[in-house]
């Protein structure tokens, strides 16, 4: 089985992300319902999971090596 969406049903999908993110039901610190919804418009058939993931890890990097980019907005 593939990953693309061109590749898989809605119900797959589904599947991949419940799989990859294990017991979605036991995330105790409340993170795991936010990790669902980063990857809803992949289950929706609207963006791939390539594209997800490099939007995500793109909210890290230095506002110095991509303007537009001010990073996680961590404050010490």
């Amino acid at each position: 089985m593939g990953y693309l969406i061109s590749e898989t049903t809605r119900v797959e999908r589904e599947k991949i992300v419940a799989d990859s993110l294990g017991n979605i039901s036991a995330g105790c610190d409340g993170c795991m319902a936010g990790l669902v919804e980063m990857y809803q418009d992949y289950i929706d058939g609207k963006k791939e999971l390539r594209e997800i993931n490099m939007e995500f890890c793109a909210r890290y990097v230095k506002s110095d090596d991509m303007p537009g980019r001010s990073g996680c907005g961590y404050q010490r």
